[in-house]
């Protein structure tokens, strides 16, 4: 009797020990995110984009002006906040699109809310024939770029057969901290016409991003990889479930293959959009199965989510709990994005 509460002791210290090694464990914790601006366009008229068609265009030119710098310091208002209150920073990388042009998000980072953080851009223009493009946004203490390209998208109308000018995949390669890591920004085709009529464009979207992704792999299977984007297509899609085969459950996703953490929001009524009385999750951070290793000794995965804080819905009217948009029927609302943003934490074990 005496041999064994002397074992059950040491067996309770060894477990003691345990726990006290695994509480004095510290990371260093990383947001990486996606946000569409909903029409960040300038008060100037480019005569080679159709981007009087903006909302902001659309308004008294003695307006413009105040509107403008009112959806700039809205949109930095919600960058700085993502994210911010489990790592005390905004997001070190951040995917953004429907920006016009690079000046647009010259004047967002500038903007005092965001300044402190020093954020570069990565922004190709796009032949989308609204204007409107991608971008990626990333504190310059925390990542570095090492090369950036855009990969234009070829997909023609199922009728006229005449080529659909929209926006490019930017593709991004860095570190991040000193691991290296790759960022594919999209804006999917919009399901203008119907989303059966416009299925295959996304699909033609999403055949372009399993090329890029595939080409990395072919030079690193363990790359590190993410897609991130307004897909204009739920997690169910064929775009995101056929083409890109993206897994709901972590040990279901191969060597190769692809996670996606909102199909599992998506199916429990979650959304990052809202029409017509019904949600849609069509803004998602997928990424590939490096990121879900447990070994914390460089960067994994930790969560993900929709970041809608109650200042970014409607809270009365017609639209009440939808996101609380930019510009409708013509008018600024004071609003912010008919969008929400996602976000994934990224975690690492620091000694």
């Amino acid at each position: 009797m005496k041999s064994l509460r002397v074992n059950l002791i040491i067996l309770f210290f060894l477990a003691f020990i345990s726990i006290s090694a695994q509480e004095k464990k510290k990371y260093k914790i990383h947001t990486v995110a996606f946000y569409n601006l909903e029409n960040l366009f300038d008060t100037i008229n480019d005569p080679l984009k159709y981007d009087e068609a903006s909302p902001i265009m659309e308004m008294n030119a003695s307006i413009r002006g105040e509107v403008y710098e009112k959806k700039v310091k809205n949109m930095a208002r919600v960058i700085a906040d993502i994210g911010a209150d489990d790592t005390k920073n905004s997001p070190v990388i951040l995917g953004v699109s429907e920006v016009e042009n690079r000046d647009v998000l010259e004047d967002l980072v500038n903007d005092p809310q965001l300044l402190k953080k020093d954020y570069g851009i990565i922004h190709y223009d796009s032949p989308d024939k609204r204007g409107i493009d991608v971008a990626l946004l990333y504190q310059k203490a925390f990542f570095k770029p090492i090369t950036t390209s855009s990969h234009e998208l070829l997909i023609y109308d199922d009728l006229s057969r005449k080529r659909v000018y929209t926006r490019d995949q930017l593709l991004v390669s860095g570190e991040l901290d000193g691991e290296l890591i790759h960022v594919i920004v999209n804006h999917w085709p919009s399901r203008s016409g119907g989303e059966a009529r416009s299925r295959s464009k996304r699909v033609g979207a999403a055949k372009l991003n399993k090329r890029i992704i595939d080409s990395l792999q072919s030079i690193d299977p363990y790359a590190k990889i993410f897609t991130m984007g307004d897909f204009n297509d739920n997690p169910t899609n064929e775009s995101i479930k056929g083409v890109l085969k993206a897994e709901r459950k972590e040990n279901k996703v191969g060597l190769k293959g692809v996670f996606n953490p909102y199909e599992n929001m998506f199916k429990q009524g979650l959304g990052s959009n809202a029409y017509r009385d019904a949600w849609s999750l069509f803004d998602q951070i997928l990424f590939t199965q490096p990121l879900l290793e447990k070994d914390y000794s460089s960067f994994r995965f930790y969560k993900a989510g929709i970041f809608n804080k109650p200042y970014l819905t409607n809270k009365q009217g017609k639209y009440r709990g939808y996101p609380f948009r930019s510009f409708d029927f013509g008018g600024f609302t004071e609003g912010f994005s008919d969008h929400f943003p996602v976000y994934v934490y990224l975690i690492k074990e620091v000694e």
